[in-house]
């Protein structure tokens, strides 16, 4: 993973001392609210519904298990002993202390870690996919690349102001497990019939309360040239981007309004006068970049695979772990793990000091010292030998983090919701925690298979509602929290977005609304292998809305 040089060092030590500056004139009263606000949310500061949130960048979803030991002493020293994994392969506090802020930050750069840019209408952290550099379909590592956007957009002078805030995810495999198409910029790895590898650009996508699928800007984006094309679209979507009304204020409205060929004529004139000039990536530095993400020392260790079916039979539980938290690795012997933060009845995404520590050991010892964070608010340690598995399993019971749900249908995406956010018209995280009671026989989840629910708390969509294959969104209505259920939503590369089925729910009949949708997916698949997206896709909404609300 990349490590800081001088000019980053002293580039995040200067923002500590500035910040630190600006709390203390707060907390004296020099400052007022209005006045620190810009200055608090340049800084990943928010101020939530009972006190202030903070949220720390991770870099594409890579953390050292130095780092992941700080978070995770930040969460017992300054908050409430935990911590929140979020959508953006963050993470954020949501009990710290403002006149703590400054300490939290210097343990945080201590470690090679800030909060730069997790907030405010700039280039946010660059996501990617939580199986980079170690996927057996990847075309290429996009993690080198992402870093390159990283330090490309930190503070650039001509996009820290942006109408709105602005959002890139990569991906170096076909199969998209980054959402690239429902971000406002989506990159996705390509090779040309040269096999020279480029970038397919997606612009225009997103959630919020105007789901829009991304649009295929360009097909192929050579690899040196990539920046350059970025900030074409950046200066585009800068000059162009409605900034007298937020709510239409993303690149997807422009988009929209505009119409692709129109944004794309623009993007292509500003790409002629950049191209091949300073922000053409040259071998060299590429060279350096990738060196930092050079490959493990893998060892042949012997076993080069696992029979899991005889290992559900001597112990279920690991056997079940086996079946749904590996993932193919790219790397003969070695496999990747999801750690799930999606316990029955608890909070999705969330991770104790504990547990993080706990986290930290195994990676050190078993993960060549390396953690990831998936968009979809779980953990992932990216390279384990076979031979290893059943010791990292033993230390993942040990800690509470051994459920065996991953992609299932209690693995749910959720926002913190009315419980924290100043935002949310309706909590979202009891509604999970009731889901996951109800479906938490590992037999029950078996049967339904693979199935993506997400819930969001409020229109901005950070659940994701809008692309599950069950989606909830809450909502307020005359006083009383209700939930609106869509169905057929999708991130990945076949991506779609969810249809309304009807009127809401109050929070109480969710979990049976779910069940109904369940029982009318397993009534209607044609094998035990149609996944409940491909069934809707055949059947269409027809049979769902009818399991909610019958024939009337």
């Amino acid at each position: 993973m990349y490590r800081y040089d001088e000019f980053d060092s002293a580039f995040v030590s200067e923002r500590v001392e500035q910040f630190s500056d600006q709390v203390r004139r707060r907390i004296s009263g020099e400052l007022t609210e209005d006045q620190f606000r810009p200055l608090r949310l340049m800084n990943g500061l928010y101020l939530q519904l009972h006190a202030y949130m903070l949220r720390v960048a991770v870099p594409y979803g890579t953390l050292s298990s130095k780092q992941m030991r700080m978070l995770g002493h930040i969460a017992r020293k300054y908050d409430r002993g935990y911590g929140h994994f979020t959508t953006r392969q963050n993470i954020q506090y949501n009990w710290p202390k403002l006149r703590d802020i400054p300490e939290i930050l210097a343990d945080l750069a201590s470690v090679e870690m800030h909060a730069i840019q997790t907030s405010g209408n700039c280039i946010r952290n660059v996501t990617t996919d939580q199986f980079a550099g170690a996927a057996a379909d990847e075309i290429i590592d996009p993690r080198p690349v992402a870093e390159i956007i990283r330090q490309w957009s930190s503070l650039h002078p001509e996009f820290t102001f942006l109408p709105r805030k602005f959002k890139i995810a990569i991906t170096g495999a076909p199969n998209d497990r980054a959402a690239v198409k429902f971000h406002d910029i989506g990159l996705m790895a390509q090779t040309n019939g040269s096999g020279e590898i480029g970038w397919a650009v997606y612009v225009g996508g997103g959630l919020g309360r105007t789901p829009m699928i991304g649009k295929l800007i360009n097909g192929f984006v050579p690899h040196e040239h990539l920046l350059a094309y970025l900030e074409s679209i950046l200066r585009v979507y800068n000059r162009y981007g409605r900034r007298d009304n937020k709510y239409k204020a993303r690149i997807k409205i422009l988009v929209h309004e505009e119409g692709l060929e129109t944004i794309k004529a623009q993007v292509e004139e500003e790409f002629s006068h950049v191209r091949g000039g300073v922000l053409t990536l040259p071998e060299a530095e590429l060279d350096r970049i990738n060196a930092y993400f050079a490959q493990p020392a893998y060892k042949d260790h012997g076993v080069v695979s696992i029979d899991v079916e005889r290992e559900k039979i001597l112990d279920p539980a690991y056997g079940r772990f086996l079946e749904n938290n590996t993932f193919p690795h790219a790397r003969s012997g070695y496999t990747s793990i999801t750690i799930s933060l999606k316990p029955i009845g608890g909070a999705p995404g969330d991770a104790t000091a504990e547990q993080m520590e706990a986290v930290a050991d195994l990676a050190e010892r078993y993960s060549f010292d390396e953690v990831r964070v998936t968009h979809e608010q779980n953990l992932v340690l990216p390279h384990v030998a076979l031979n290893d598995l059943r010791a990292v399993y033993d230390g993942l019971v040990e800690a509470g983090l051994a459920d065996a749900n991953s992609g299932e249908i209690t693995d749910m995406i959720t926002c913190p919701g009315l419980d924290f956010c100043a935002l949310a018209n309706a909590r979202s995280i009891p509604i999970a925690q009731d889901i996951s009671r109800r479906f938490a026989a590992p037999d029950r989840q078996k049967e339904i298979g693979k199935l993506k629910i997400k819930i969001s708390g409020c229109i901005n969509a950070c659940g994701h509602h809008h692309v599950g294959h069950i989606g909830i969104l809450g909502v307020e209505k005359k006083g009383t929290e209700l939930y609106q259920i869509t169905v057929g939503g999708d991130g990945t590369e076949e991506a779609s977005v969810g249809k309304i089925l009807g009127p809401g729910f109050v929070a109480e009949e969710v979990p049976g609304a779910i069940e109904r949708l369940v029982d009318a997916y397993i009534a209607q698949r044609t094998t035990e292998d149609e996944t409940f997206i491909s069934a809707y896709r055949r059947l269409g909404d027809g049979p769902f809305k009818e399991a909610l609300y019958g024939n009337g």
